[in-house]
């Protein structure tokens, strides 16, 4: 594996590994909210990549499995990276079977780890030819504690022009939090069964890709698998939060994409890691949940939620998000294929959000209305996930409020 070899890569000094340890860090579950309130980090190392990279599996077994994911970046060049990590699965899978929100992952060990610019052949059976180490605490090996949230030391690396971050890493344990990607970038491992390298959809990733580069605005899309980017055109960046950066360009703007395919307002309003980081890295807020909300209702309860549950848990996430001082921005639960009984639900719940918004000092973003038929605001005309045309609509409209709101 590539990570294996023998690495011909720049050396650090010594003082790149004093710098390295106020980047690197380890916290179990309940020191990560005060940890994250007040860390740095995060401002100094934004998201320099669209692709979503939260929790919502696991890898319920991994024995010496390594992963490859293809990394599109918002700015090529060198920069120094920073790696940010959570043991804890943000949101719930399907009906809560294998993950849920809050869920502790299991311990594991991270055997080896390094990223390297790749151009897009996406041939994961290839081997790059110069891989960098991620190190952590300066060594190339980490055993990762259930619940615990880490930072990798810093590395500098540049990205060409067209090319792509490889992350690589080899990784033992039981029920590792990861995401289910759901074609939104080439993925890959390697099980040791003599296949090679596979495509995966169920991926262990970092939960940012942080760049140190500055930025006037950091933007953080928060949501479901509509955010997230799910039925897009494969693994061409053309949902709403890529196409949203592309029209704010990304001098002034950095996005880091939070959307999680069947995630709830009840898995984030727990408060747990997923909201945490979210409000620390954030300048600029989109909220953006509903549907499985409607529709599955919380984790571990036998219904779906009502108009009321929802109104709830998105009133904690909102007023959490602008007491913070982050500048946050509530969507509306847009049209789906729901029944009679819970499209109420939906119309109902819409009919609160301009009151939460109002309440709580936010904006409210018409979604439902974009997204809808004209001649029956119950159904979509672009597809149950909004598809490239559908996420173009939204891009444009959010742009303009985006831009109102500021740079300074």
């Amino acid at each position: 594996m590539g990570c294996k070899k023998k690495i011909t890569a720049l050396l650090l000094s010594a003082a790149f590994f004093l710098t390295a340890s106020a980047c690197s860090s380890g916290n179990t579950k309940g020191e990560n909210a005060k940890a994250q309130r007040e860390s740095t980090q995060f401002d100094t190392y934004v998201s320099n990549t669209v692709v979503a990279t939260g929790n919502n599996t696991v890898i319920q077994n991994a024995e010496h499995v390594t992963y490859r994911a293809w990394i599109p970046v918002e700015v090529a060049g060198q920069f120094d990276y920073c790696f940010y990590f959570s043991n804890t699965v943000d949101s719930t899978w399907d009906d809560g079977r294998i993950s849920y929100a809050g869920m502790s992952g299991g311990s594991y060990t991270i055997e080896s780890a390094c990223v390297a610019d790749v151009d897009a052949t996406f041939d994961a059976n290839v081997e790059p030819t110069q891989t960098i180490p991620v190190t952590f605490s300066g060594e190339t090996s980490k055993e990762v504690a259930s619940g615990e949230t880490f930072w990798s030391d810093p590395l500098n690396i540049d990205i060409f022009e067209g090319h792509y971050l490889l992350w690589e890493w080899t990784v033992s344990g039981k029920n590792i939090p990861a995401i289910c990607m759901s074609n939104m970038t080439y993925a890959y491992a390697d099980k040791g069964e003599g296949k090679g390298f596979t495509y995966v959809n169920e991926i262990p990733l970092p939960q940012l890709f942080g760049c140190e580069r500055k930025v006037k605005k950091r933007i953080v899309t928060l949501g479901d698998s509509i955010t997230q980017g799910c039925q897009t055109s494969d693994n061409a960046y053309q949902f709403w939060a890529a196409q949203l950066l592309d029209r704010l360009g990304t001098e002034d703007y950095s996005l880091w994409n939070l959307g999680l395919g069947y995630a709830r307002a009840s898995d984030c309003a727990k408060d747990g890691d997923w909201l945490e980081r979210a409000i620390a890295g954030a300048d600029i807020m989109t909220v953006a949940f509903g549907t499985n909300d409607i529709i599955s209702g919380s984790y571990g309860g036998e219904n779906h939620a009502d108009a009321e549950d929802i109104e709830s848990s998105i009133r904690v996430i909102t007023k959490k998000s602008t007491d913070a001082g982050v500048q946050t921005i509530l969507w509306n639960s847009p049209p789906f294929d729901l029944t009679k009984e819970l499209e109420e639900v939906r119309v109902q719940y819409n009919a609160t959000v301009e009151n939460i918004a109002s309440d709580c000092n936010a904006i409210m973003f018409d979604a439902a209305q974009l997204l809808a038929d004209p001649a029956d605001a119950s159904k979509t005309i672009y597809g149950q996930h909004p598809n490239d045309e559908g996420s173009t609509i939204l891009a444009v409209e959010l742009c303009d409020v985006i831009r109102d709101l500021g740079v300074e």
